[in-house]
């Protein structure tokens, strides 16, 4: 348990840019061997099936090639909850858990113990700036110190002090928003209006600038696609999001979009799966069709984008990690990794039994081959492993 605490300890101070090269409790000298990069492990969240009260969260140990498959329940001794979505990484001794379907935030700490939930109903995606977490309902009913604020328009934006895992603020926005990301001491929200139907409301197509200080909306950006739906992946002031169309007669797309200059490009592919080295952003975009029976048909597209000069290219780093997607049945996350420069790819195969999780080196070098994880293996978190080399 020490030893996997300091792994992750590790991810999540590396995560944040500050991180420490010290494997033990205090700082080597310079005479002192310094420690090096052994390796990686994965957390893997899987979603399980929506009401089925099976979602897992797996800890894949990239050192000895194997996986706990219910980390989670195997550390505390309980469940995770209903239909896991997404992992934050918030402090040097603190991650966040979105547990939609079950309507909490579950805060772990370094080394996987819960540390404390909070309820916020129908929750999706988390964004924190090391003090607050903020996080996106579709709901319209959030608990503020205990008292139920209604909202009557749209979803909301959760504010969660880090300290007392209680929620202090909330900012209704448009209707079901999903992802939700920071730049420059303000929040970028991605409303879908994904339960669009007649009588009811439409879909969105809007990116709402929210001030996290004030919760205050600032504006509404207009980007000309609807269902802004899924995670966001960010490179500096660039966004990466996909706008799902209305799974019909309107096809998805995909919005690089400029915190700064608030200028929308838009590609007529979809980005549903997304990740980034820094510099480029990697896609994999499934488009899902229903007939009129609702049997879906689903297709992929694998893009890589340079938000800079807008240049996009066929494929995934290379034609062997192309290739190596391309080849799996239902494609659920990609992942690039900081520490290793891998790509991982989970694939929910039927979304009813075990996914795999599948590892490539950046050269292309299959590292992970097929390995077993749970129902529908979503977000992925890189743990790296520092010690001494025998």
């Amino acid at each position: 348990m020490k030893e996997l605490k300091r792994q992750f300890f590790y991810a999540l101070v590396a995560t944040l840019a500050v991180f420490c090269y010290s494997c033990s409790d205090s700082n080597p000298t310079p005479d002192q061997p310094q420690p090096e990069f052994l390796g990686e492990n994965l957390i893997i969240v899987n979603e399980g099936n929506y009401g089925a009260d099976n979602g897992q969260i797996s800890f894949y140990d990239g050192i000895n090639e194997k996986v706990t498959v219910d980390w989670f329940n195997t550390i505390n001794g309980k469940k995770i909850g209903d239909t896991p979505n997404d992992i934050r990484v918030i402090n040097d001794n603190l991650a966040a858990i979105t547990v939609n379907k079950s309507g909490i935030v579950q805060f772990i700490d370094a080394a996987g113990k819960a540390c404390g939930e909070v309820e916020v109903p129908n929750c999706r995606y988390l964004a924190t700036d090391g003090k607050f977490v903020y996080v996106t309902s579709y709901d319209h009913k959030c608990k503020i110190d205990g008292k139920e604020e209604p909202f009557t328009k749209g979803g909301f934006v959760a504010k969660i002090d880090v300290n007392t895992k209680k929620t202090v603020a909330a900012r209704e926005v448009g209707w079901e928003p999903d992802g939700i990301c920071m730049y420059n001491g303000k929040l970028f929200v991605c409303n879908s209006g994904c339960y669009a139907s007649p009588g009811y409301h439409d879909y969105e197509e809007t990116i709402e600038i929210v001030d996290p200080t004030t919760m205050k909306s600032l504006k509404k950006v207009s980007t000309g696609a609807i269902n802004l739906s899924k995670k966001i992946t960010q490179i500096g002031k660039y966004l990466c999001i996909n706008s799902a169309g209305n799974y019909g007669d309107v096809k998805p797309k995909t919005i690089i979009f400029d915190c700064e200059t608030e200028k929308v490009q838009t590609y007529d592919f979809p980005s549903t799966y997304t990740t980034t080295d820094g510099k480029l952003f990697y896609t994999i975009g499934a488009t899902t069709v229903y007939d009129a029976n609702w049997n879906a048909t689903t297709t992929y597209v694998y893009k890589t984008i340079n938000p800079e000069t807008q240049e996009v290219k066929d494929g995934i780093v290379n034609e062997q990690i192309t290739n190596a997607i391309k080849a799996l049945q239902s494609p659920y996350s990609l992942y690039y990794s900081p520490f290793s420069k891998n790509i991982y790819v989970t694939d929910a195969k039927d979304y009813n039994g075990a996914g795999e999780l599948h590892g490539y080196s950046f050269d292309g070098k299959e590292v992970v081959k097929g390995t077993p994880l749970y129902i529908n293996p979503g977000a992925i978190l890189a743990v790296p492993v520092f010690g001494l080399k025998k």
